[in-house]
């Protein structure tokens, strides 16, 4: 069995970490940085944190849908292949 080379065992788990970690950036930490520095500077909130990712009509979120889903999907099928490659 030829060895992979790391990236190309390596990359669905980083798109899904990278995804993970800008959907909770910009629907957590942001909005709350946003308000929090607001409410010390004007000692209210005046406006709503606008997530960037849904600007576009949420292209990002859809093409990375598509992306997992597909690499989820071709995951599958690779070790569907790989067992049936053992029992012969």
């Amino acid at each position: 069995m030829r060895q992979e080379d790391w990236i190309q065992s390596k990359w669905r788990p980083a798109c899904g970490w990278m995804y993970m970690g800008v959907c909770i950036y910009d629907f957590v930490i942001a909005p709350t940085l946003w308000s929090l520095v607001q409410a010390l500077a004007n000692g209210s909130v005046q406006t709503q944190w606008n997530p960037l990712t849904l600007m576009g009509a949420g292209l990002f979120h859809v093409a990375m849908g598509a992306v997992l889903g597909v690499s989820a999907w071709s995951r599958g099928q690779e070790k569907i292949a790989g067992m049936n490659n053992q029992t012969n």
